[in-house]
């Protein structure tokens, strides 16, 4: 990869100075997506799909990798070129592809065993992971960068400040940690907060298309006015009723629920739909 041109001086010459619209912040520093790359564990014969890969700085660190293939999906017509330059010069196992990854099935761009590893944009970062989430079998692991925040809420445990709709979804369908921390100082141009990459390993027993929709429509309930009681919260779903069955005391509130007691909810109203 010692042929390739320095980043900056593609960013230069393709215009791509980071747009706030497009929650762009770019990681340039070959060392720390080296680092990324190597936090999703070994690629050989894995077939990648990355998202908002910008100028491409971790899509070179993957294509230094061993993955069989790397799938690149970008909105920014300004890194298209960037991007088809980089495929150019480093073969065929580099596809880029122009769209919007919130209306692109990404499992069904390549073939098993995929993973997803991608500095995503912080815009769509949370609604782009729960669409992944909703298909999680489909992949060996995701390998993601979030805003330190938003890392945070999808490995938190149960009954602290962070634990919310995001960590029950996220845990109850794959095992998560943070395994990185980058300071907004790594990236151009520097965002407000630091960043944190999340590896999520799919549990081997997932819900089915039926169960995960359960599942968000009760957190939405259970989270979305964190002070009621529950039996307040989900009187919609059958409040007081509905957690008498569930043997869970209507006076709790969302925060305090463990993934088995929201199993047991989501088991109770999913026979309801």
């Amino acid at each position: 990869m010692a042929h390739l041109p320095p980043l900056r001086e593609v960013i230069a010459r393709h215009g791509l100075a980071a747009r706030h619209s497009l929650g762009q912040h770019f990681l340039l520093d070959a060392n720390l997506t080296d680092r990324i790359v190597r936090h999703a564990g070994d690629l050989a014969g894995r077939h990648v799909i990355e998202v908002g890969p910008g100028p491409g700085g971790l899509t070179r660190s993957l294509l230094a990798s061993a993955a069989a293939s790397i799938t690149a999906i970008e909105l920014d017509r300004r890194a298209i070129g960037a991007l088809c330059e980089l495929a150019a010069a480093t073969g065929p196992r580099l596809r880029v592809i122009e769209g919007d990854a919130m209306a692109i099935e990404a499992a069904s761009l390549v073939a098993s065993p995929r993973q997803v590893i991608a500095n995503l944009p912080y815009n769509i970062a949370s609604p782009l992971l729960i669409r992944w989430l909703r298909r999680a079998a489909s992949f060996e692991r995701l390998t993601l960068m979030f805003q330190q925040e938003v890392a945070e809420r999808i490995c938190a445990a149960v009954g602290t400040a962070a634990y919310g709709r995001l960590s029950v979804l996220t845990q109850w369908t794959c095992e998560a940690r943070i395994v990185m921390r980058l300071p907004s100082e790594a990236f151009t141009p520097p965002p407000k907060v630091a960043s944190a990459v999340v590896s999520l390993t799919p549990r081997p027993t997932q819900p089915d298309p039926g169960r995960f929709a359960a599942m968000e429509s009760l957190t939405a309930a259970a989270f979305g006015q964190r002070r009621k009681m529950l039996r307040g919260s989900l009187r919609a779903l059958g409040g007081e009723a509905l957690l008498a069955r569930a043997g869970i005391a209507p006076e709790r509130r969302a925060e305090t629920l463990s993934l088995a007691e929201f199993d047991r909810l989501v088991g109770l109203t999913a026979g309801q739909r």
